[in-house]
C-alpha cells in the first residue's frame, strides 16, 4: 500500500549551494530535484514536498561549449510579430541568476504546483544572503555524487 504524505506531516529544510565554477544545466538538475522533493522518501508527485534552495555566487556559474554566446532564449510579447530572443550572455549582464531560474523552471511541472515550487529557489550574486537564520545545510557540488543528492 502506498503511503501519501498529509499536509500536516510536511517539513521543509534549507540547502545552500555555491555556484562558483558550476555548470548551469547540471546545477539546475540538482536544484530542481531538491525543490520538487524527489530526494526524499516521502515524495508525492501532486504535493509540494520539496525543500528550499539558496544558490550563491551565481555570477561565477558557467555554460559548456559556446552556449554562453550561441544559445537562444525566446519569449513572446503577445502582440503580432512580438517574438523576442536573447542569449545567456545578454541575460547575465542584466540579471545574473535568470538563466538558472529559467533552466529550473523548465524542469518543474507546469501549472500551479510548478509555480509554487519555483518560489523555493533563492538566487543571489555574491557570497552573502539573507537566509542564514534558517541554518541551511551546505551542498558541495564537487563532492556530490549524482546518486546521493541531498539525502536526509
Amino acid at each position: 500500500m502506498t503511503k501519501f504524505v498529509k499536509k500536516s506531516e510536511l517539513n521543509s529544510s534549507w540547502f545552500e549551494i555555491d555556484a562558483k565554477n558550476a555548470v548551469v544545466g547540471r546545477l539546475a538538475t540538482i536544484v530542481s530535484k531538491i525543490i520538487r522533493g524527489k530526494n526524499k522518501a516521502t515524495y508525492t508527485p501532486h504535493m509540494d514536498t520539496g525543500d528550499f534552495v539558496v544558490v550563491k555566487n551565481i555570477e561565477h556559474a558557467k555554460f559548456t561549449g559556446k552556449k554562453f554566446q550561441n544559445k537562444k532564449y525566446y519569449r513572446h510579447t503577445g502582440h503580432p510579430g512580438g517574438i523576442k530572443e536573447t542569449t545567456p550572455e545578454k541575460l547575465h549582464e542584466k540579471k545574473p541568476g535568470e538563466a538558472l531560474k529559467l533552466a529550473v523552471k523548465r524542469m518543474l511541472p507546469g501549472g500551479v504546483l510548478g509555480r509554487k515550487q519555483l518560489t523555493k529557489l533563492k538566487i543571489y550574486a555574491g557570497d552573502s544572503h539573507p537566509h542564514s537564520a534558517q541554518n541551511p545545510k551546505v551542498i558541495e557540488l564537487d563532492k556530490l555524487n549524482s546518486k546521493n543528492i541531498a539525502r536526509n
